[in-house]
């Protein structure tokens, strides 16, 4: 029962018979480890973490201190002695606690939006994005849509949704994702928005961007809830794809927000009806971008060369700035103070660049985007005509003579002209 042999209990049993209960204790308790350090160095070692390496961890000092000082001591050992002098804290000490920001009070004022990227549908589709939308006043889930990827094109769509159903709010809340705020605030176009705050600016909506996760908290808990409970429901549902999953949104959210929204402490709803025309908003909801008109009437976008029309109004552009208007749903548009202008597109090799700075959220769909681009191009060619073996090659014909050698090596011209300029400088009829 205690783990010892037999004859360890009849030495603890002499123990006892002799000295009671207190002869059953460790003899080495209270005494000085046989493994422990001398004081003296634990005295110098803590005195040199203290003058030199004051901001080093355990684990970085305890190498410092055997490389230069030759003082080996145990990490473990080395933590409990800064602690012990308060050069150190556990990771239980130094956890941060945010100070937690009260709900705003009014329905519609402040909108938190997010993005998940998750396996919603488990194992029946691929990886994708939802965004959710959630009021602060009532953690109210206002809009939910499955995208691919988190971009400016996707929340331009869920925004729509959320105009269309609700009106405008006072300001979103978000993160420093860039579909939100620019990367560089000083950009060679000295465009300081991005096109989503643009689209908001139009629309008369405030955007603001939290400084930390915690800061929109609301959001975050509500995307870990539905990493939960929304992937069983659309398990339960039979729901596979993203299309069938935005059909079974809006009743999920309807049940949501009955079991788990709370009443605002004002009944004032501070959202705006939408008083834009349907074309006025597919002009906002839109990426737009001034392009320079060169003096052929050519504008660059997007690794396309847009050419303009010859007409009377398209002369006098030469130099000067129009607007292009880009929507998901139809061709480019190209405008100047209101004007379409009519053009004619050339459309260069359209690829994912090598060197394309990809974000983390966008960093799953750009990969599907490059292996569906490596399939596609290492697809198998069908040959339509039989193409029968030459008995000799040309390469074969020309490094015969010596003199040619070299130049077909180093050549990148037709070798057919090769062998032309080979017959007449060879004067061996052997080498040709």
């Amino acid at each position: 029962m205690f783990g010892v042999s037999e004859r360890q209990a009849y030495r603890l049993l002499a123990r006892y018979q002799e000295n009671g209960g207190f002869g059953l204790v460790h003899k080495a308790r209270g005494r000085t480890s046989n493994r422990s350090h001398n004081p003296g160095i634990r005295k110098f070692a803590v005195e040199l973490i203290r003058t030199h390496y004051a901001d080093f961890g355990p684990t970085l000092a305890t190498e410092a201190l055997a490389e230069r000082h030759a003082i080996h001591v145990g990490r473990e050992t080395l933590r409990r002695w800064m602690m012990a002098d308060g050069m150190w804290l556990s990771r239980k000490q130094r956890k941060t606690f945010h100070q937690p920001r009260l709900r705003r009070e009014s329905y519609g004022e402040l909108v938190q939006i997010d993005g998940s990227e998750h396996r919603w549908f488990e194992d029946r589709a691929e990886p994708c994005t939802l965004l959710v939308f959630v009021d602060d006043a009532t953690s109210k889930l206002m809009q939910l849509r499955f995208v691919p990827s988190e971009s400016t094109e996707s929340y331009f769509q869920a925004l729509r949704g959320y105009l269309q159903n609700h009106g405008y709010p006072v300001a979103f809340y978000s993160d420093k994702y860039s579909v939100f705020r620019p990367v560089l605030q000083k950009t060679r176009s000295s465009q300081t928005k991005t096109q989503f705050a643009r689209a908001l600016g139009e629309l008369n909506i405030e955007t603001l961007c939290a400084n930390s996760s915690q800061a929109k908290g609301r959001v975050e808990r509500a995307n870990r809830t539905l990493q939960d409970r929304l992937v069983k429901e659309l398990r339960l549902a039979g729901v596979s794809s993203m299309e069938a999953g935005n059909n079974f949104l809006p009743a999920f959210m309807q049940r949501f927000n009955e079991r788990f929204s709370v009443p605002p402490a004002r009944t004032q709803d501070l959202h705006h009806k939408l008083n834009v025309t349907p074309d006025r908003l597919d002009d906002v909801l839109c990426h737009r971008e001034l392009r320079y008109i060169t003096e052929q009437l050519v504008i660059h976008y997007d690794r396309r060369q847009i050419i303009l029309e010859q007409t009377a109004l398209s002369r006098g552009l030469r130099g000067q700035y129009a607007e292009v208007y880009e929507h998901t749903d139809r061709q480019l548009e190209v405008r100047w103070n209101g004007h379409v202008l009519a053009y004619r597109l050339f459309d260069k090799d359209q690829r994912v660049n090598e060197t394309a700075i990809v974000e983390n959220k966008r960093f799953g769909h750009v990969l599907a985007i490059v292996k569906a681009q490596q399939d596609l191009k290492l697809a198998t060619k069908v040959m339509t005509t039989v193409r029968r073996p030459a008995t000799r090659s040309v390469r074969d014909l020309i490094t015969d003579c010596p003199q040619q050698r070299q130049r077909f090596i180093k050549s990148r011209h037709d070798p057919l002209r090769l062998v032309v300029a080979a017959s007449a400088r060879c004067s061996s009829s052997k080498s040709l």
